[in-house]
């Protein structure tokens, strides 16, 4: 077959497609806990990384801190061992600190690009040899905070950020051997707002999108066809503040 045959179009998620086997890190709560679901939905096997594994039940799961590289290596290549290879990657794994920059304290500020970044770019380090025999995919989770920036959000943003310009990098420096594709979701109703001061919660959820519709739109993402890419999609609240 050449390039240029046409290819079926992809089925939609949950409609014959099987992402198959995909590694979430995140995968205990809120979002990523939204892509486990919808990954068993299509027919896939999950295996999740995350801080806290106690509520993940009925799929494999390891309790590792996404900003200790040593530890993701450890735990891609066990999953990957486990599973027999990887199909796809989610870095669904997020925190924050609110505040002015010289209110969070530096080993606060520091532990956000941690996770958000650092952790993004050690999974799919770490992940690679194993898509790349599968000709698999990564889809890394930006954030609407990625594109337009905020006050009281430095760590939250620059994070962020960086996740957008590793994601475009990666997807340059790896078009044809794997799928790249960034995710760039608005608010969601997760715990992820639980453990801030009062005045960064949000007041009002009725603009916060459903984790589950992101996860329908990472499963389409992952559904393309191998010619096919889905660089970047922003997915949010028909009513969302943060964006445009």
């Amino acid at each position: 077959m050449t390039e240029n045959t046409a290819q079926p179009a992809a089925a939609p998620a949950g409609a014959g497609y099987n992402p198959g086997r995909v590694l979430v890190t995140g995968g205990g709560s809120g979002l990523g806990a939204a892509i486990v679901q919808g990954v068993i939905k299509a027919g896939g096997t999950p295996v999740v990384l995350d801080r806290d594994i106690s509520r993940v039940s009925g799929v494999k799961a390891f309790e590792v801190d996404v900003a200790d590289r040593g530890a993701v290596e450890a735990a891609v290549r066990e999953a990957a061992e486990t599973l027999g290879g990887l199909d796809a990657v989610v870095t669904a794994a997020g925190i924050d600190r609110c505040g002015a920059l010289d209110t969070v304290p530096a080993d606060q500020w520091e532990m956000v690009i941690g996770v958000n970044l650092m952790g993004t770019a050690s999974t799919a380090r770490a992940a690679l040899p194993y898509l790349k025999q599968t000709h698999g995919r990564v889809v890394t989770i930006a954030s609407t905070l990625g594109i337009k920036a905020v006050g009281d959000a430095t760590a939250y943003c620059a994070s962020k950020f960086g996740v957008m310009g590793f994601t475009q990098a990666l997807a340059a420096e790896t078009a044809g051997q794997i799928g790249v594709t960034t995710i760039i979701p608005g608010g969601m109703k997760t715990r992820f707002f639980d453990d801030r001061d009062e005045q960064y919660k949000p007041q009002d959820d009725s603009r916060l999108n459903d984790p589950e519709r992101v996860a329908e739109a990472i499963l389409f993402a992952l559904s393309q066809p191998k010619s096919c890419e889905i660089r970047e999609m922003v997915i949010a609240h028909a009513e969302e503040g943060s964006w445009p």
